[in-house]
């Protein structure tokens, strides 16, 4: 038998496979496989998920795990910021660290475990880098520029501004009203610029931010492999990136800046340092089901509530209590 978890932050839901404990790895057609049978809406586990986070043994020198980030839909994704967060949760508790490094395709990132959010929600802060403007790095083409970054794209929507951030994942970012944010646009840009397209060959994650004052943003995003999410980290960082680049007098780098979203609340800081920028993700990292199951039924992709044994953390409870209390968090939107 072994552990899985069902885990969120910012409502952004994963399951965790710790593949150290299994007596044989899952291949990449198994893990494949078990993300697109576990995490189905209509007939997954607890409702499904947003995608598999897959714990290995690391692969550079000096961290401590690896993680790998399979979507809903089985393709691999090379960063979550949200799911890092509970990953680091599940790898500081398994191992009794509270500071250190997880590996990602891209690079190692650095996590710590930070101030708990209120009671029974535990927060980590993890890195998210690193950062690339060019174009061949989202990648993009026939949008007439080299590089996004407060742009009118005419190709793409009337009237709004677009910059483009990889982190190392791919973002698309407007800036616009919340009424905007409650409309269709968002839907159909995601949905055009994920599938075929061509501006966006891999496709592209797309977030639109609605700027509550300084400091203070309210983003909601369409994820390439996924569709909408409650929150995605990367593309909660990526926004705040440009929203410092693009409004000083509202951004600063070097402080904490509050970002709602539908499924709660995090907080970034953005950095520029040594040429570089990275940002700090911080947020909950929550459990809520641990749930128990014989290996066999992982390699085929067959993990049902019949077959496998769900324990309810409470965790959630505590969760909803912190969201709900949140001054912006009216703010959400249905799908």
């Amino acid at each position: 038998m072994t552990e899985l978890l069902k885990v969120h932050g910012s409502q952004n839901s994963f399951f965790i496979l710790d593949q150290t404990t299994l007596d044989h790895e899952l291949s990449d057609d198994e893990l494949r496989q078990l993300a697109r049978q576990i995490t189905n809406q209509q007939r997954g586990l607890l409702g499904g998920a947003d995608g598999l986070l897959v714990v290995n043994r690391p692969t550079r020198e000096g961290a401590q795990a690896q993680m790998r980030v399979i979507n809903a839909d089985g393709s691999e994704a090379s960063m979550c910021g949200n799911g890092l967060r509970t990953v680091a949760r599940y790898v500081a508790e398994r191992d009794q660290v509270t500071n250190f490094k997880v590996d990602t395709m891209n690079s190692s990132l650095q996590v710590r475990q930070a101030a708990t959010l209120a009671k029974n929600v535990p927060a980590f802060a993890v890195e998210i880098s690193p950062v690339r403007f060019n174009k061949a790095a989202l990648p993009f083409d026939k949008l007439g520029h080299e590089r996004l970054l407060g742009i009118m794209v005419p190709e793409l929507a009337p009237g709004l501004t677009f910059s483009a951030i990889a982190v190392p994942n791919p973002h698309l970012i407007s800036f616009v009203s919340q009424s905007v944010i409650e409309g269709p646009l968002l839907g159909q840009l995601g949905s055009y610029l994920n599938g075929k397209n061509p501006y966006f060959s891999d496709g592209v994650n797309v977030s639109f931010a609605q700027i509550l004052g300084p400091n203070e943003l309210f983003v909601r995003t369409f994820e390439r492999g996924v569709g909408f999410t409650n929150a995605c980290g990367t593309g909660m960082s990526a926004t705040t990136l440009a929203f410092t680049l693009l409004h000083p007098q509202q951004a600063a780098f070097n402080q904490p800046i509050t970002v709602y979203n539908p499924g709660g609340m995090v907080k970034t800081i953005v950095h520029f340092a040594a040429g570089r920028y990275w940002i700090e993700l911080i947020g909950n990292a929550t459990f809520t089901h641990r749930i128990t199951v014989a290996e066999e039924y992982l390699h085929n992709g067959q993990v049902t509530a019949a077959n496998s044994q769900v324990v309810a953390t409470g965790e959630q409870d505590a969760y909803e209590q912190f969201v709900h209390q949140l001054p912006h968090f009216n703010l959400s939107v249905d799908d």
